[in-house]
């Protein structure tokens, strides 16, 4: 399974030209099931909340549209919050860090846009 970060999500959506062909065949292939987490909803309804650029997105609209797309949502788990303790500080977004925790937890890689990401190793591929 292969879980898309917040910044993927949202191109593959609003605007799947600035994917890059990478992204775009991954989720075009469909060759692994591809997953969003509640992180991104939460992030998302956050950020529209601040009236951030590019964040003007009905959250629950945007999980209608990935559920009927055939993602997979993932729930945050205990776990995934216990494992934000032993996540080293190479990023401090925490939406990322919750996302790269997920991933670290569950056994399935993240697909990002944001190359400094990477350096969370096997979990993270970028795209």
């Amino acid at each position: 399974m292969l879980l898309l970060d917040t910044q993927l999500v949202l191109w593959m959506v609003l605007a799947p030209e600035r994917l890059s062909r990478a992204a775009r065949r991954l989720i075009e292939a469909r060759s692994q099931p591809l997953a969003f987490s509640d992180v991104t909803l939460w992030e998302v309804s956050l950020k529209t909340s601040l009236g951030r650029p590019g964040f003007d997105v009905d959250a629950r609209q945007l999980q209608t549209a990935l559920l009927a797309e055939g993602l997979e949502e993932m729930a945050i788990k205990p776990l995934h919050l216990f494992a934000l303790a032993h996540l080293p500080w190479v990023h401090r977004d925490p939406f990322d860090r919750m996302l790269i925790a997920q991933a670290q937890t569950e056994g399935i890689v993240l697909m990002t846009a944001d190359a400094t990401l990477k350096r969370y190793g096997h979990a993270v591929r970028k795209v």
